[in-house]
C-alpha cells in the first residue's frame, strides 16, 4: 500500500475527507435526477397510488412486470428516491424483513391524473435534448456562439421547439401545469395581491390558465391575456376574460394592473426594461390603483432557509443561461436596477410562492 503524508497545505485528514465527500456529492448530483426520471417513466409513483396502500418491492416487481432478478436493482432505486423525498421508505407491517413504500408530497406532484403535476417539467428538464448542452458547456466559453444550447445542436431552443413537435408538446405542457399549480396558490394565499382592480392584462399568459384563476375568483374584472398572435388564436374566452394578440415590445393593452409571470427572465436588462416601459405605459397612475405584478425569482441570499431555495434558483438560472441568449434569473438587487431604469417609484418584494416572488410594482 502506497504510503502518502499529509502536509499542512493539505489540511487535516478530516478536511480532505470532507473535501472529497463534497466533491463527490456534487458529481454524482446528476444520478438523483436520472432515478426521479426513471421512476416516473415506469410510472411507480402512479402504481403506489392506485394500489391505495403501501407497497413492497416484490408487490412493485410484480406491477410493473419487471423480472425476478432485477428486484434487488428495484429496492437500490427505491432506496435513492426515499432519500431524496419521494417516497416514506418503512418496514412492512406483515413482515418485519421486508420495506415498503409510501408517497410523499413531491411524489404526488409526479401522478398522471391529478389537477398539479410536475411530471411534464421532469420530461421536459431531462429530455436529452436539454440535458445534453451543459456537456458543452466549457466549449461554450471559449467560442462566441449565443447560448450553450447553439453550441451543442447548431440551432436555437426555439427553432428546436418549432421542428420537434413532441419536445414543444412537452414544453407547453410543462408551463400550462405550473401555471395551474402557482394560480391556485395565488389564489389562495395571495389573493389580496389582486383585491380592487377592475381590470388585468396578463402578458405571455399563453393559454390562460392564471387569467382564468383570476377571472373566475373576481367575475367582476376585465382579464385580457396577451399574447403573440399565432398563440391565441382560436382560443374561446368567457364573459369576463378575453384573449387577444400583439406584441409586448410595441405596446400593451391598458388595465388597471399588468401580470407577468415568468416572462421577463426570458430577457436581457435592455428588453426587460423596454417592457417594463410598455408596462407602465398601460397602466393608472398609484393613487389609481396602477400596478404592475411580476411573479418571478428574486434571489435573496440572505434569506433564512436560503439554501435549498438558493441552490435550486441558480439552478434555474444556469437553465436559462444555456438556453437562451439573454435570459437570466435576477437578484433583489439587479431588479431594483431595472425599476429604476423603467421609471418605477416603487416596489414590493414578497417571496411567497416557494422559489418565486410575488413582486408588485408602483409606476
Amino acid at each position: 500500500m502506497e504510503m502518502v503524508m499529509i502536509n499542512e497545505e493539505s489540511g487535516s485528514s478530516c478536511e480532505l475527507l470532507q473535501a472529497q465527500a463534497h466533491l463527490y456529492n456534487c458529481t454524482f448530483n446528476y444520478i438523483n435526477s436520472i432515478a426521479l426520471k426513471c421512476a416516473v417513466q415506469l410510472g411507480i409513483p402512479d402504481i403506489i397510488h392506485n394500489h391505495g396502500q403501501p407497497m413492497t418491492i416484490s408487490q412493485l416487481v410484480t406491477a410493473l412486470n419487471i423480472l425476478p432478478n432485477k428486484a434487488d436493482s428495484l429496492q437500490r432505486l427505491m432506496r435513492i428516491l426515499a432519500h431524496s423525498g419521494f417516497f416514506v421508505q418503512q418496514k412492512a407491517s406483515k413482515d418485519e424483513q421486508e420495506e415498503e413504500y409510501t408517497l410523499t408530497p413531491a411524489s404526488k406532484l409526479l401522478l398522471k391524473d391529478k389537477p398539479f403535476k410536475a411530471a411534464p417539467f421532469v420530461h421536459l428538464i431531462l429530455d436529452p435534448i436539454i440535458s445534453a448542452p451543459f456537456h458543452f458547456m466549457s466549449t461554450w466559453f471559449q467560442n462566441d456562439d449565443p447560448t450553450v444550447f447553439e453550441t451543442a445542436h447548431g440551432k436555437t431552443f426555439w427553432d428546436c421547439i418549432a421542428q420537434q413537435p413532441k419536445l414543444k408538446n412537452v414544453f407547453y405542457d410543462a408551463m400550462s401545469t405550473d401555471s395551474q399549480l402557482i394560480s391556485s396558490v395565488v389564489m389562495k394565499d395571495c389573493k389580496g395581491v389582486f383585491q380592487g382592480l377592475n381590470s388585468l392584462v396578463d402578458v405571455g399568459g399563453g393559454k390562460g390558465a392564471m387569467a382564468k384563476a383570476i377571472a373566475s375568483a373576481f367575475p367582476h374584472m376585465k382579464c385580457i391575456v396577451f399574447d403573440l398572435p399565432h398563440v391565441v388564436d382560436n382560443l374561446q374566452g368567457t364573459e369576463n376574460l378575453e384573449f387577444l394578440g400583439g406584441d409586448m415590445f410595441e405596446a400593451i393593452p391598458s388595465a388597471d394592473a399588468i401580470l407577468l409571470k415568468w416572462i421577463i427572465h426570458d430577457w436581457g436588462n435592455e428588453e426587460s426594461v423596454k417592457i417594463l416601459k410598455r408596462c407602465k405605459e398601460a397602466i393608472p397612475s398609484r393613487e389609481k390603483g396602477g400596478k404592475v405584478i411580476i411573479i418571478d425569482i428574486a434571489i435573496d441570499e440572505l434569506k433564512e432557509d436560503k439554501e435549498t431555495i438558493l441552490e435550486t434558483q441558480l439552478c434555474f438560472d444556469m437553465l436559462m443561461m444555456g438556453l437562451f441568449n439573454t435570459a437570466k434569473e435576477r437578484s433583489v438587487d439587479e431588479w431594483k436596477k431595472l425599476f429604476v431604469e423603467a421609471g418605477f417609484t416603487n416596489y414590493k418584494i414578497t417571496p411567497i410562492l416557494g422559489l418565486r416572488s410575488i413582486i408588485e410594482l408602483y409606476p
